[in-house]
């Protein structure tokens, strides 16, 4: 078991995963160890005590085990944001733009209702392509979104400016250089 007080300690670097030239940074590492977990998530609420939140939206796939934890921790509802054809009911779509093509992400058609307060979490902002495009589809439903939180931002991808260029609150745990 690791001890620090830093969440950037508990997660790890594979390099050249998944091509050649890339560092990824793997959360599991972070999610396995209690103290590293439990750090994260209070890290991750902190900034919105006392605030109004209806329902925490989790981005697929490593934003359902932070959202769901964040929500149970603020009595709460929890959604996901799935890449298509992953939810069985209702859904709408957004399209958004890859590094290498394209996908599009998903969410029920009921699951929020107008001037629900939303908090949006994941684990990494590298371009900000899904934030984007979930914001689009909770904006097209009438979620009010107070804030997208992350563990990770990649600085040097611009997610982070993307999402804030779109009047985002955005909150990170830490970052790191590279891709």
């Amino acid at each position: 078991m690791r001890r620090s007080n830093d969440v950037k300690d508990y997660i790890r670097t594979i390099v050249d995963f998944p091509h050649e030239g890339i560092l990824f940074r793997d959360v599991t590492t972070l999610f396995a160890d209690p103290r590293g977990f439990r750090m994260a998530i209070d890290q991750m609420l902190h900034p919105f005590a006392g605030e109004r939140i209806d329902k925490v939206i989790g981005l697929e796939a490593r934003g359902f085990i932070l959202g769901g934890a964040i929500a149970h921790q603020l009595s709460v509802g929890f959604v996901p944001i799935r890449k298509k054809g992953k939810l069985p009911g209702t859904t709408i779509s957004e399209e958004y733009t890859l590094e290498y093509g394209e996908a599009i992400m998903e969410i029920h058609d009921d699951a929020i209702q107008p001037g629900e307060k939303i908090l949006v979490v994941d684990d990494l902002l590298a371009t900000g392509g899904t934030a984007e495009a979930s914001i689009k589809l909770i904006e097209r439903l009438g979620g009010e979104i107070i804030a997208c939180s992350f563990i990770i931002d990649l600085p040097e991808l611009g997610g982070r400016k993307k999402i804030e260029d779109m009047g985002m609150n955005v909150q990170v745990l830490c970052e790191f250089e590279g891709l």
